[in-house]
């Protein structure tokens, strides 16, 4: 087959499919909210007026080329200054640029403006997933991928949003202006919703500001935006509108959930895990929250992620191992599980490093050793 019987049967195969051409849009897409269809209508303006420049340049160009050309005898003009053609493509480009001041002046203002919010959300990037706390509800939670790890390794087939999933996904009204600030815990991360309009980077020690308001009730799907190690690839957002009766609903049954999460780690310091109950719940937990750096068998990845076995850390100290744990090590990867991770998971993941691949230091860490750990005492 030749490479131009090639180019014509890919050509068909992708322009022949409506599906694979509607996955593949050539402009951008006008989304769910006033400021992305503002942002849209921009978008077209700025480009219609460029398509009238360009098809005028070039018009002027290959007529002067046709009509001008030595074939025909024309003899080339002998001048060198015009004051006028100065003043011209001077005062002309000027004028179209303050045209296109005017609509982009306004819909950048419009996109800064996050006063009179009826709901606020603080979204915080970690690596690698987002933390989301409302500041009008006492309802704060993590959203992680929730794409399997069989997908990813090609081990079954891949969902239709692969790598777009998240356990917990943002929950926001319609109809109501939500602002968001952002901000993060370690490195750069960006929180990206194209249906939106919304693009912000997540600074370390900063806050940014960004704001929605939604009209349809859906799912609206984005992901990080920037660079920000290992997994960026894996940092989806994913952002579910409700209406304000059923968003209510939602807010007092998460509430509710979270209430009761508390009451029953304060049971759990109450009791002690037997150690065989320990260690099987701890593999659990290390294998769904620690793996992916430190390898299911504890030995790291050379020269990027320390290995446990045998290390300082999970045969050392007991009160530096829970701090690691607890509050991560700062300037490196290792994040914090103190607010991502319930007593039991941490007090498990702990027992669960001191003793397995070898490390056998018969440390049996209940959950209100953690607990008087974190709060100091």
């Amino acid at each position: 087959m030749t490479a131009k019987q090639s180019s014509w049967l890919l050509s068909a195969a992708v322009f022949a499919n409506n599906a694979v051409a509607e996955e593949m849009p050539l402009n951008l897409t006008k989304g769910v909210t006033e400021i992305s269809r503002n942002v849209y209508d921009l978008h077209m303006i700025i480009f219609y007026i460029c398509c009238v420049i360009g098809a005028v340049v070039f018009g002027i160009m290959f007529w002067s080329m046709l009509y001008h050309r030595k074939s025909k005898g024309v003899a080339p003009a002998n001048f060198h200054e015009s004051t006028k053609v100065e003043i011209l493509w001077t005062a002309i480009p000027f004028v179209i640029l303050i045209a296109m001041a005017f609509p982009a002046t306004k819909t950048l203002i419009a996109m800064e403006d996050t006063s009179k919010a009826d709901l606020t959300v603080q979204v915080t990037g970690s690596q690698w997933k987002w933390h989301y706390k409302y500041f009008d509800h006492e309802l704060e939670y993590y959203s992680l991928l929730a794409t399997t790890k069989d997908e990813i390794y090609d081990k079954r087939e891949k969902s239709v949003n692969y790598l777009l999933e998240v356990d917990r996904p943002l929950v926001i009204p319609t109809g109501q202006k939500v602002r968001f600030l952002i901000t993060s815990d370690d490195v750069i991360h960006s929180w990206w919703v194209p249906e939106f309009a919304i693009k912000k980077d997540a600074n370390p020690g900063f806050i940014n500001e960004a704001w929605t308001r939604v009209d349809v009730p859906g799912i609206y799907r984005g992901q990080c935006a920037e660079l920000c190690g290992k997994d960026h690839g894996f940092m989806p957002v994913v952002v579910i509108a409700k209406e304000p009766a059923e968003f209510d609903k939602w807010v007092s049954e998460q509430v509710e959930i979270a209430k009761k999460a508390k009451e029953e780690e304060q049971k759990l310091l109450a009791m002690n895990m037997s150690f065989d109950e320990l260690m099987a719940h701890g593999e659990k937990a290390y294998n769904a929250n620690c793996a992916a750096c430190h390898q299911p068998n504890g030995q790291g990845i050379p020269g990027v992620f320390p290995a446990l076995k045998g290390s300082a850390i999970a045969i050392g100290d007991l009160g530096a191992h829970i701090d690691i744990v607890v509050n991560g090590k700062p300037g490196t990867a290792m994040q914090g599980y103190g607010k991502q991770l319930g007593l039991k998971d941490l007090a498990a993941i702990i027992t669960y490093e001191r003793n397995a691949w070898g490390n056998s230091t018969g440390d049996a860490v209940q959950a209100a050793e953690v607990i008087k750990y974190m709060s100091g005492q």
